[in-house]
């Protein structure tokens, strides 16, 4: 089918390398899953085998009417052709395995971690730039969002992926990105919308982060925002 530029399409060729991608992940059979811009049902198939039930989010009327007619002979695949933004979360645990759209990654993953109904594992096919700012805890320089999310969820890179394995080819280089819900929040959840706000406050004006007790939490002055831990903002939150 056709591509729309509008939604970012980059689709999957092949159900094999959807079963290599999952078989990386912690899905099981009891599970709940959701698959965000599901197209044309690619990953959604094979979820439907890996999985108790799929929730296949295709906002695109004319891909999701191909979405049903592919997920027809699975009964535990329940397509919702609507926003997945606008969209309310599953009460019960879940997890989410999805190729998202690249321009909507923030968004989603914002929704998806900030929600009251957190999943209990995100696996995204997104840009490789993005994924490497959300591991806060490796080298490099990371982002407001991986610092929000870091009390809730740990992250990693899983598997790279090739431009070929899509059609059509992205710009960028790609990868399985895994976050995986703590055992235990490391702030308390009452915590956590502050925590995000003192995040996106530091981020975005150097004179509140100058103005912030770095000393005292140990933290060298010479660091920006896009350089500290997991560890250091937390000990910079709680310092307030």
């Amino acid at each position: 089918m056709k591509r729309l530029d509008s939604h970012s399409q980059n689709f999957l060729r092949s159900p094999r390398l959807v079963g290599e991608l999952i078989g990386h992940s912690n899905i099981k059979k009891t599970d709940v899953v959701l698959d965000v811009g599901a197209g044309s049902g690619v990953i959604s198939s094979v979820l439907a085998g890996r999985s108790k039930q799929v929730l296949a989010y295709e906002l695109d009327p004319r891909m999701a009417a191909k979405l049903r007619d592919n997920t027809a002979k699975f009964n535990n695949v329940q397509v919702i052709g609507t926003d997945f933004l606008e969209a309310s979360l599953p009460s019960e645990p879940y997890k989410v395995f999805a190729n998202i759209p690249f321009h909507l990654s923030s968004p989603i993953l914002k929704k998806l971690t900030e929600s009251p109904q957190h999943p209990k594992a995100i696996y995204l096919i997104v840009q490789k730039q993005f994924a490497q700012k959300l591991c806060i805890d490796k080298p490099g320089f990371t982002g407001m969002l991986g610092a929000q999310i870091a009390p809730l969820y740990t992250a990693r890179i899983r598997k790279p992926l090739r431009k070929t394995d899509f059609y059509p080819h992205p710009a960028v280089d790609t990868v399985l990105l895994e976050l995986k819900l703590r055992p235990e929040s490391l702030l308390p959840e009452k915590q956590l919308p502050q925590y995000r706000d003192f995040i996106a406050k530091c981020f975005a004006d150097p004179k509140i982060f100058a103005k912030t007790n770095r000393e005292k939490a140990t933290i060298a002055l010479d660091l920006k925002p896009s350089m500290l831990s997991t560890e250091q903002w937390l000990a910079l939150f709680l310092q307030q």
